[in-house]
């Protein structure tokens, strides 16, 4: 009998040519490149190219598909409707769901599921999923959605959307970074219910509303909110000491540290920690990264655990101005492109997803008349 794997841990269901992880080495490549490269040198458009295509594009391609994701970043007007229909106490990660399910009636290649076809599709769903994240902030704030722009990059749009201002670049930057850090990672949770999705056949905007909903939970989205709360929580550094002593007394889990995959430190946790140092600098707001680097220095003395890529990503996302509950939404913003280049994946050499499961309840129970249960 095949033997059971809780979680499916060890388990490969997948082949994969769109990143690695080498959990022992802290290392992470996307199409063969270190995330840190990219992270230094690349653009959000660009690293989904990359996904997307299998190489990075040559100038004349990169201004193609940037200029495509720009064009296609307005929703349509009864997608926003359906939004303003919606009770403001919808979580973010609802409305996410909610819309790009909407959006696939409204895609004019919805019943196309070719490869072009879906590349395309991925272009405007990509390019949708932060006008929605920000229209549904100024929604639920009684403001009226702010209309795309039509020059900055993906990661500056959604800064000005947020508030109707052009950011700061440095600012734009750091979140260009971020995006490009959570892309793709493997056959994590969300990835595989995509591709679960994907393969009985049904269409790509199913498989990305799978996709949302299963980062939704807090096991797998979320972790970087609860750091932030943790952080707010403890308040100032000089009470870092007292909080940690309790926590790890109690043997409280400590969000952002720990994963199943990374035995050392999340190569993306490093440049997350870079990021939130700049902007504490740049900002004079240092009071996050100060305790941040307080709690990583108790954690790590007392327990063998790497930092995870959610531990600097929440100060860094609350120093730049953003709503706690937007982060996993961010998350969603950015893994859109390591989704969909899944999809194309899974379409590319498809067999439904059907794994055993091992029965553990009774056999041969017999069945009584009704007069006769207890």
């Amino acid at each position: 009998m095949t033997q059971s794997s809780k979680g499916l841990e060890g388990i490969v269901a997948a082949q994969t040519g769109i990143s690695h992880i080498d959990g022992e080495h802290g290392r992470l490549l996307y199409r063969g490149l270190d995330i840190n490269v990219l992270a230094e040198h690349s653009t959000f458009e660009e690293t989904t190219s990359l996904l997307w295509y299998g190489k990075l594009p040559n100038c004349k391609q990169y201004e193609s598909f940037r200029r495509k994701m720009i064009e296609n970043r307005l929703v349509p007007n009864e997608v926003i409707a359906l939004l303003l229909l919606l009770p403001k106490k919808t979580t973010v990660m609802g409305v996410l769901r909610t819309a790009v399910s909407a959006l696939a009636p409204f895609d004019p290649e919805t019943g196309d599921n070719s490869l072009d076809a879906n590349v395309n599709k991925s272009i405007r769903l990509t390019a949708a999923m932060p006008t929605i994240v920000a229209a549904w902030e100024r929604i639920r704030n009684g403001l009226w959605p702010v209309t795309p722009s039509i020059e900055l990059d993906h990661a500056a749009n959604f800064l000005y959307m947020l508030t109707g201002k052009e950011p700061d670049p440095a600012a734009a930057r750091v979140l260009d970074q971020c995006l490009i850090l959570h892309a793709d990672h493997g056959l994590n949770a969300s990835t595989f219910a995509a591709r679960i999705t994907a393969s009985t056949l049904s269409n790509l905007h199913s498989a990305i509303t799978s996709a949302i909903g299963t980062l939704r939970g807090p096991l797998h989205g979320g972790a970087n909110e609860q750091v932030m709360r943790m952080l707010l929580e403890i308040g100032d550094v000089d009470r870092v000491d007292h909080y940690m002593r309790g926590a790890l007394a109690a043997r409280k889990k400590i969000m952002g540290f720990g994963h199943r995959v990374y035995k050392a430190d999340d190569p993306r946790a490093a440049w997350l920690r870079s990021l939130a140092g700049e902007l504490a600098e740049t900002t004079g707001n240092q009071r996050w990264y100060l305790m941040s680097e307080r709690i990583r220095e108790i954690v790590q003395s007392e327990r063998s655990l790497p930092v995870n890529v959610d531990f600097y990503s929440a100060s860094v996302y609350y120093t730049l101005g953003i709503p706690i509950d937007l982060f996993t939404p961010i998350f969603a913003i950015s893994r859109v492109a390591g989704w969909t280049a899944h999809v194309y994946e899974q379409y590319a050499d498809n067999r439904l997803i059907r794994p055993e499961s091992e029965y553990v309840g009774p056999v041969d129970v017999p069945y009584l008349p009704l007069d006769q249960r207890s």
